[in-house]
């Protein structure tokens, strides 16, 4: 990635509802289109850290937003369905930019994304799907009952956090000390020294289920605000084919192939904002 100055965030806590606020971290850039960046499931808002410094410099400012139940937002056990998830996203945004952005989801983030542009298409000029968005559980499984078996989350509850640590520095080799920290931020640590996922394991599947009855296809297809779809080879959640046809569902997508980990927009902050810094600008005109 191209050095580029490290810039800490105002974090900020916005009330979208009764008893519930979102982290946000916003980062001042500059006069140019502002980006608002969401992050996956059982993820949080600091794996963009790196990828809101790169567009910073560019004079894009930007907002990563923790979603409900997630990082450093309130923790509530409702309101996980898509619309709900996108009016909190249109509250953070008239809370903080206060204008239509470029809306940028990785993974699970990426179907909310597609959501708010369905729900709000005043305040989206153009959306970012970062290895998600065409995610469609009910193909991948026959039954939501072998989903709910199959991707419900590991156990942590057993680990220390320097156990955590040393476990996620193997699997994530050729990150920075940056993403590693953002993805230890996805626990917290109990008194007695271990860890616990900052998401609760039934808001997990509360999701997870969300996912199975997600139809993106059907919002894809009405798209009219340039689009940039980034798919992981090999390392991502969906095959290849399915990618694809969901690219050739709307003219305003466009499908970059780029090989890495599913949390590519933290492992290569800087190929992931070279493309959203090109998609603004195409929006921008």
């Amino acid at each position: 990635m191209v050095d580029v100055e490290r810039r800490e965030p105002q974090s900020v806590h916005i009330p979208v509802g009764p008893d519930l606020a979102l982290r946000t971290l916003v980062r001042g850039g500059g006069d140019a289109v502002p980006f608002v960046l969401v992050h996956g499931l059982a993820s949080n808002a600091r794996l963009w850290d790196e990828v809101a410094d790169v567009v910073a410099a560019t004079g894009h400012s930007s907002v990563a937003v923790d979603q409900r139940g997630h990082g450093r937002s309130s923790q509530v056990d409702d309101g996980y369905d898509f619309a709900t998830l996108a009016d909190d996203l249109a509250a953070v945004i008239d809370a903080t930019v206060d204008r239509p952005v470029i809306a940028v989801g990785q993974s699970w983030g990426a179907n909310v994304v597609l959501e708010l542009a369905a729900h709000h298409p005043d305040l989206v000029l153009g959306l970012g799907l970062v290895d998600g968005g065409f995610i469609r559980l009910a193909d991948a499984f026959p039954s939501w009952e072998e989903a709910q078996s199959l991707l419900a989350p590991p156990y942590f509850d057993h680990l220390t956090k320097s156990q955590l640590e040393a476990m996620m520095r193997q699997h994530l080799e050729g990150f920075s000390e940056t993403a590693v920290a953002a993805q230890l931020a996805n626990f917290e640590e109990n008194p007695d020294g271990t860890v616990r996922a900052r998401l609760r394991r039934h808001n997990h599947m509360t999701i997870l289920r969300q996912l199975w009855d997600h139809d993106p296809d059907s919002i894809a297809r009405g798209l009219d605000v340039p689009t940039r779809l980034i798919a992981v080879n090999g390392g991502g959640p969906a095959r290849p084919d399915r990618v694809e046809a969901f690219a050739a569902a709307s003219d305003s997508i466009t499908l970059h192939w780029v090989d890495g980990h599913h949390d590519i927009h933290a492992e290569q902050p800087g190929v992931v904002a070279e493309i959203l810094i090109d998609l603004a600008r195409e929006a921008a005109t």
